[in-house]
């Protein structure tokens, strides 16, 4: 306030001694001079205006967005005609008060705030290497159901027993889903993936041998820590990109599909060979060429590299970004709802061959009703997005799960294997949507500093369903029959709708 009243002073006096020795005409020259120009209108533009009387002033603010440094603007009135003088106050702060009429006259320009440059083509390129990332995930996913038959002869293990891989597969998803702030925070975002992306080449190496079944088990626990980190970081990053949010995670979903409706082709094959864990050497192939496009696209970079984190505020630790993020009542909600959706989603895809099998007198063959599921899912994910816009994604979720439930009601009671595995497919293509949905509602809700935490957080946790609901169907079928599988999945997207309603109905708004 002092320096503002300094300049002001000194401006005026020496505006008053030069008015007095110029004619009427002179003030207006004397304002350009100073860089004062008379008021006018603003045009909608952000502005203060300072009107100052005696002592007081009262603050006008005009537009929607005021810029980070204010110019105050003081009136000043001389022979009749008023002119402004610019209150510089924050940059005389910075660089010294000159007292001279050029210090007074400059402007201090705004900081702009950050932009998305990342050009078409590069968002491409990281759109492509991420779904390649996703078609992994959707290949491992889809290898163990129609394997699941022979490593229960080749163990000699019950559903309960062989329904520990899921378990273990859970443990290492949850350890990636709290590990995965830390590491990305620590380490960024191209370290963390490829790191994580290579350790599925170790466990698929040790699988393809068909060890002994503790290492199987511990295998199986590596690799989920390594998908869990991988589904993390894509779904992060797609996430934080602002240009066709939409689309992007859409085609990103899609591919999971691709790579879940593929797998099962190979696997049943394999399946009826003798040597059924030699599978897993076309994992590690599938594998390493995921290693090689991450390691060339991201480079090990951060993902701060790539996309600007548009109103990050100051952090001092991990600590606090947990805390934050832990603090959202939406996080939360939305964890739960995809840990169902993916527990159904797993347990169709693992276990509907087994049910076929048993249930519907299926021969080897129904090992491919796996692979139309996954297809109807990737299918969903392209084809029903002008649906979904149409009718709204609050109410598109509860459509669609309730015409998959009438679906399920159709293969539970309804004894046809060719009618059991048409519904089953067309059950994948409503399923299919409500991925790429959820983690677009979710972009929306929360501060965009949260972003790829959060959403990496939402992601680890939910594939812990995959493997959380396929051993509680083990389990149950142990004690009970295969036949159980159908309740259960009712029962699972009964609570899907529930907890969908509660993610909606959230009061929770974005932040910056």
């Amino acid at each position: 306030m002092s320096t503002f009243t300094t300049l002001t002073t000194l401006d005026a006096a020496r505006l008053e001694r030069r008015a007095s020795s110029s004619s009427s005409t002179r003030p207006k020259s004397i304002a350009s001079s100073h860089h004062v120009q008379p008021i006018t209108p603003n045009d909608g533009t952000a502005a203060l205006d300072v009107k100052r009387k005696s002592s007081t002033r009262s603050l006008h603010l005009v537009g929607r967005d005021t810029p980070p440094s204010i110019r105050a603007r003081e009136h000043h009135e001389m022979d009749g005609e008023t002119i402004e003088l610019e209150d510089m106050a924050p940059s005389i702060a910075k660089e010294g008060l000159s007292g001279s009429a050029s210090t007074a006259g400059m402007e201090s320009q705004p900081a702009p705030a950050p932009e998305f440059d990342m050009s078409v083509r590069d968002e491409r390129i990281y759109l492509a290497t991420l779904c390649y990332n996703l078609f992994v995930a959707g290949w491992n996913d889809a290898t163990l159901g129609p394997l699941l038959p022979r490593i229960q002869e080749h163990y000699h293990v019950n559903f309960t027993v062989v329904s520990i891989l899921f378990v273990v597969g859970c443990v290492g998803v949850i350890t990636g889903a709290l590990s995965n702030v830390y590491l990305s925070e620590r380490f960024g975002f191209g370290k963390a993936i490829t790191f994580a992306a290579a350790l599925q080449i170790l466990t698929y190496a040790v699988m393809s041998i068909a060890p002994p079944y503790p290492v199987l088990c511990i295998a199986l626990f590596v690799n989920g820590w390594g998908l869990s980190l991988q589904d993390a970081g894509s779904n992060a990053f797609i996430a934080s990109i602002p240009r066709n949010e939409k689309n992007n995670m859409g085609i990103l979903h899609a591919m999971y599909g691709v790579g879940a409706f593929v797998s099962p082709f190979v696997a049943t094959q394999f399946a009826q060979q003798k040597h059924w864990s030699f599978h897993f050497l076309c994992s590690m192939g599938v594998a390493a060429l995921n290693v090689a496009l991450l390691l060339y696209v991201f480079r090990l970079k951060p993902q701060s590299h790539f996309i600007s984190e548009a109103g990050h505020p100051e952090e001092t630790s991990t600590d606090n970004r947990y805390k934050q993020i832990f603090k959202q009542k939406s996080v939360h909600l939305m964890s739960f709802f995809i840990l169902v959706y993916v527990g159904v989603e797993v347990t169709i895809g693992g276990w509907i061959f087994t049910y076929l099998l048993n249930e519907r007198n299926g021969g080897p063959s129904a090992g491919y009703v796996s692979s139309g599921f996954f297809g109807g899912l990737t299918l969903g994910r392209v084809i029903l997005l002008p649906v979904n816009d149409w009718i709204g994604h609050e109410r598109v979720i509860h459509i669609y799960s309730i015409l998959a439930i009438a679906l399920e009601f159709t293969v539970w009671f309804v004894p046809n294997l060719i009618g059991n595995a048409v519904a089953v497919s067309i059950v994948g293509l409503l399923l299919g949507p409500f991925y790429p949905i959820a983690m677009n509602v979710i972009s929306g809700l929360l501060p965009r500093w949260l972003l790829a935490g959060s959403i990496g957080w939402i992601a680890a946790f939910g594939q812990a369903g995959a493997a959380v609901f396929p051993f509680m169907t083990g389990a149950l079928a142990s004690k009970h029959g295969v036949q159980v599988l159908q309740p259960l999945l009712v029962a699972m997207m009964a609570a899907q709708m529930v907890l969908w309603f509660l993610v909606t109905h959230s009061k929770v708004s974005r932040m910056d």
